[in-house]
């Protein structure tokens, strides 16, 4: 008979039960670069909108901010002038994104080369962390944005508190 888990039994962690997905594994182990190449191209699919719609957020949360802030403030926070650099840093963004998770794969053929058996777990490893790493780079913008806007509508009160 199969019990319930209790309320003192530990739950796997958001980040341990995202790394169990069938994304982040590799069941049948890799033997040559061009199905190591062939697994991390495969992964590039999804890879590239989950970036994506963090970086949508991120913008969403400058945006909102900075609008935000010039209805209520009277300010200019937060958007770029003029506003064409923000598509170009996008643009470049997305493009280094895709030049950094090219590395991925050209790293694992090296660690193929120096440690063929640490490659497979070195390949899913890092497809994990990387993939980690760029959703959380990908949302400090927005993040530092929203923190500048809450600091600026924290002192604009602080200020009509005081006179």
């Amino acid at each position: 008979m199969d019990e319930a888990p209790t309320a003192t039994a530990p739950r796997a962690s958001l980040l341990a039960r995202i790394r169990a997905l069938n994304l982040f594994r590799r069941d049948t182990p890799v033997t040559n670069y061009k199905d190591a190449i062939g697994w991390w191209k495969s992964r590039r699919v999804p890879y590239n909108p989950v970036v994506g719609i963090a970086g949508m957020s991120s913008g969403f949360l400058a945006l909102f901010t900075a609008v935000a802030a010039a209805t209520l403030l009277s300010v200019d926070f937060g958007i770029p002038n003029p506003p064409g650099f923000a598509i170009i840093a996008v643009v470049l963004y997305a493009f280094m994104a895709n030049v950094c998770y090219t590395g991925g794969w050209i790293a694992e053929i090296f660690i193929r080369k120096l440690w063929p058996h640490e490659a497979d777990r070195f390949a899913t490893t890092s497809f994990f962390l990387g993939l980690v790493f760029s959703v959380f780079l990908t949302l400090i913008p927005g993040i530092l944005v929203v923190a500048g806007g809450l600091f600026g509508l924290t002192r604009h009160i602080l200020r009509v508190v005081r006179v």
